[in-house]
């Protein structure tokens, strides 16, 4: 069984209740939820963390270092400026995938830009809570691919 921590950044707290139009109506515990239940049938087992603090999330993910095997992270907007969760995903060593709730492409340009992008295995965009779902089969794929 693989082991997978799930973050979530600033403001993802607010789901259901933030933006529904760009970011949909269901809350951070509903998409726990759903994650939960396929990651039953994927034979992974989650973790799950939010903050709004950056330090925090590179406090977890230094953790995940010998204990976890990937991350799926929706950095939320640390996603345009944050090189300190860049190097800490980086610096752990574990596949990691990019999830956003909203296509950024599609978005105000300062959104455009992930910094992360280039430490990460992949990145889904655009696909509401469904990402989340294609994140984890994602990362599923590539521990199967990986044995």
């Amino acid at each position: 069984m693989n082991k997978v921590l799930v973050l979530n950044g600033p403001n993802l707290n607010m789901l259901g209740i933030r933006e529904p139009a760009v970011y949909g109506r269901m809350s951070l515990k509903d998409i726990e939820a759903a994650m939960t239940e396929i990651a039953g049938t994927l034979d992974l087992q989650l973790t799950f963390h939010q903050s709004n603090h950056e330090g925090q999330l590179i406090d977890w993910i230094h953790e995940a270092h010998g204990t976890m095997d990937g991350i799926l992270i929706n950095p939320g907007a640390f996603t345009h400026y944050s090189y300190a969760i860049r190097d800490a995903i980086s610096s752990v060593g574990l596949p990691a995938v990019e999830v956003h709730l909203s296509n950024i492409h599609k978005r105000e340009e300062f959104r455009h830009r992930s910094v992360l992008a280039a430490v990460m295995v992949g990145q889904i965009a655009g696909f509401g809570a469904f990402g989340y779902e294609l994140g984890l089969r994602a990362l599923h794929q590539h521990f199967v691919e990986a044995r």
